[in-house]
């Protein structure tokens, strides 16, 4: 089994923080490989006037992922899927051979009661939480940390949770920097027409973008 981490995002666009957690998730949960998962769209922020191409949010995840092992992935133009219980479910089955992860900040967990299904995402795989200044007492009293407190596995045995029965989940203490799409949008509007798309290819399954997300 190949221990792959999953860190989903709008990437709008990627940044260090993005890289940082990844390459810190790798080392402390002992993965291959981390997957950043581009999303077509977040439910949870539908509408967003400032969301750029999908094409674009995946390249500026390509330049931010160079010489790691991260592979980010618009799978889920391909699958065909809205939401992470649908997109993970379809992953454990599509690669049997590997062990996936669900890797996310302590301000997602805060919120985590509002993802759909989000006990099913609990039941089919690890969850680790990364520390994340200013959530991380929000996170520890929310509605699905609740439900989730009699799950939480050691930290010093993170790298052991391949072998964990799920629901399981383990609270990484890691404080990133403070990288921010939002700051980065805000600096530069027009982040997304710098990246080239001609030739992009997705890193996990290996095809070009379906033409509608360019």
């Amino acid at each position: 089994m190949i221990p792959t981490g999953l860190l989903g995002g709008s990437f709008n666009p990627a940044h260090y923080s993005h890289r940082h957690i990844s390459l810190f998730a790798l080392r402390a949960l002992g993965l291959r490989e981390m997957w950043w998962l581009v999303s077509p769209g977040n439910p949870l922020k539908a509408g967003a006037r400032d969301m750029a191409p999908l094409s674009a949010r995946l390249s500026s995840a390509e330049r931010l992922a160079r010489r790691a092992p991260i592979r980010p992935t618009a799978i889920e133009a391909q699958l065909g899927t809205r939401y992470t219980a649908d997109t993970i479910r379809a992953l454990v089955r599509r690669y049997p051979r590997r062990r996936f992860v669900w890797v996310m900040g302590a301000d997602n967990l805060e919120q985590f009661d509002r993802w759909r299904d989000w006990r099913g995402i609990a039941r089919s795989v690890t969850i680790a939480v990364i520390a994340r200044p200013g959530y991380d007492e929000a996170a520890r009293t929310s509605k699905a940390m609740g439900w989730l407190r009699r799950f939480v596995r050691p930290a010093a045995k993170a790298k052991d949770w391949t072998r964990w029965r799920t629901p399981a989940l383990v609270l990484l203490h890691y404080y990133p920097d403070r990288g921010s799409a939002t700051r980065l949008r805000a600096k530069d509007p027009g982040w997304h027409l710098s990246h080239d798309k001609k030739g992009l290819r997705d890193r996990v399954t290996r095809r070009p973008l379906p033409k509608e997300v360019h």
